[in-house]
């Protein structure tokens, strides 16, 4: 065996593992570089604000380009001692409707409220105006969708004039305003044209009671009634939209 050649050899074997490592960790460095942190943007202060970084969020979940924001550990920590929330959804609580999801927002961005048919009553109105008038969150969606369940529920127990099993009749009963309007015209979907009557019935009654009133009349809240397709995954703005 030749033994004279061996240090030689080894010197060009490590020098050509050596280079090799370096194109390794070149290659993997141009695939995946590593993440940087961008500052969050400001809080929306106005209604205007904060309804454009709503609906700017929904166009990101309709092309599915989305952001995911405030949605890892350290926005779960900054969020931990207080909040600052700059919108408040009323939704349903159909399991295809999120807000968090719709308008690609994250933790610590919204207040979210889902009842049957964005149905309310006195702790359901309490609950929305906590933001507003303890915060001054800015923007209130009253968010309605396409096939609502709890609108077709409403909608063929008041046309027959058979009350809901249990508590579900409590549904039925705050839907009556949007029946009502909807019984004179039905439409060729008479579940949709009930369900958009409800969006603006709640929107209209937030936006003009007692409380929310006067921040709406001066221009510190915005009120909008809108419409989820469940088919394109696009909000619709019914009403309200701050100008």
């Amino acid at each position: 065996m030749d033994t004279a050649g061996l240090p030689a050899r080894r010197a060009v074997l490590a020098g050509g593992l050596a280079a090799a490592a370096v194109a390794l960790t070149g290659c993997s460095s141009a695939r995946t570089p590593r993440a940087t942190t961008a500052a969050p943007p400001p809080r929306p202060a106005t209604p205007r604000a904060a309804f454009a970084r709503l609906m700017d969020g929904n166009e990101r979940w309709v092309s599915g380009n989305l952001d995911h924001p405030d949605r890892d550990p350290e926005r779960r920590e900054l969020v931990a001692e207080a909040q600052d929330p700059f919108g408040v959804v009323l939704s349903c609580i159909d399991s295809r409707v999120a807000p968090e999801l719709i308008f690609d927002t994250g933790l610590g961005d919204l207040y979210v409220l889902r009842t049957g048919g964005q149905a309310v009553g006195p702790v359901v109105t309490g609950s929305v105006e906590y933001g507003p008038m303890t915060g001054g969150t800015p923007l209130i969606v009253v968010l309605g969708h396409q096939r609502c369940g709890a609108v077709e529920a409403a909608y063929k127990s008041l046309k027959a004039g058979k009350p809901l099993p249990g508590n579900l009749q409590a549904l039925a009963k705050a839907m009556v305003p949007a029946y009502e309007l909807t019984a004179g015209n039905p439409g060729a979907d008479p579940v949709d044209t009930m369900t958009h009557h409800q969006i603006k019935v709640t929107a209209d009654g937030l936006r003009a009671n007692d409380d929310l009133g006067p921040l709406v009349k001066k221009g510190a809240l915005g009120v909008v009634g809108a419409y989820y397709s469940l088919d394109t995954g696009k909000v619709e703005v019914l009403t309200g939209a701050p100008a």
